[in-house]
C-alpha cells in the first residue's frame, strides 16, 4: 500500500502527487528565509485568478525565468527581460503580474538597504508566532491578512490583496490551516 496516497490530508491537495508533496513538505511549514518569502509572495501574486496547482507546476519554469528568485538579479530586470517572460510558456505569461515583480525585486532590495529584513517584517505581524486553526474554520481572508495587504500595498507591492496575503500566511507556515482530519493537523493551542 502506497502511503503517499492514503495519508488523510486537506483535501485540497487531492490525489495529485505533486500537490500531495506540496502539501506534505511546505504547505503550513514556518518559513523563516527572506528571499523564499519573497519567493512565495510573488508565486502568490501570480496565482491571481489561477488555481495553485497551475503555479506548482510552473514553479520550476518561474525559476528559471525569474533568476531563483534571487530579487538583486530580477530589479535589474528591463523591457527586454518584460518581452522574454511574457513569450515564456513555462510561467503565467502575465505582463501586469511580471511587472509586479520585478517592482517587487525592487521593494524587496531597497527594505533590505535600509536594514530592514523582510523576513523579520513579515514574521513581525503575527509577532514571530505561528497562528494554528482549529481545523474546522477556513477564512480565505482575515483582519491580519488585511492589515498586511495594506502595509505591502503601501509599501508598492501589487497583486497583495487580503485573500492572496493570507494564501500566502498559509504556505509560509504563519497560519496553519491544516484540517482536523489531517496527518499535519497541530491544533489551536491550549489556553
Amino acid at each position: 500500500m502506497n502511503t503517499a496516497t492514503t495519508l488523510p490530508r486537506c483535501t485540497w491537495c487531492g490525489t495529485d502527487a505533486l500537490y500531495q508533496h506540496y502539501h506534505d513538505t511546505e504547505w503550513g511549514v514556518p518559513q523563516r528565509d527572506a528571499r523564499m518569502l519573497w519567493e512565495m509572495l510573488m508565486l502568490e501574486g501570480f496565482q491571481a485568478g489561477l488555481s495553485w496547482i497551475t503555479i506548482l507546476r510552473k514553479r520550476e519554469g518561474f525559476r528559471r525565468a525569474f533568476a531563483d528568485f534571487d530579487p538583486r538579479q530580477v530589479a535589474r530586470f528591463g523591457a527586454a527581460d518584460v518581452e522574454r517572460l511574457v513569450a515564456d510558456p513555462g510561467i503565467v505569461r502575465a505582463r501586469a503580474k511580471i511587472e509586479a515583480t520585478i517592482a517587487g525585486a525592487k521593494i524587496y532590495n531597497a527594505m533590505m538597504a535600509a536594514g530592514e529584513d523582510f523576513a523579520d517584517y513579515c514574521w513581525a505581524f503575527s509577532g514571530g508566532q505561528v497562528l494554528r486553526g482549529d481545523g474546522v474554520h477556513f477564512a480565505t481572508s482575515t483582519p491580519l491578512s488585511e492589515t498586511i495587504s495594506r502595509d505591502l500595498k503601501k509599501r508598492g507591492f501589487k497583486f497583495v490583496g487580503p485573500t492572496i496575503v493570507h494564501a500566502w500566511m498559509q504556505a509560509i507556515g504563519m497560519v496553519d490551516d491544516h484540517a482536523a482530519h489531517c496527518f499535519k493537523f497541530a491544533g489551536a493551542p491550549p489556553g
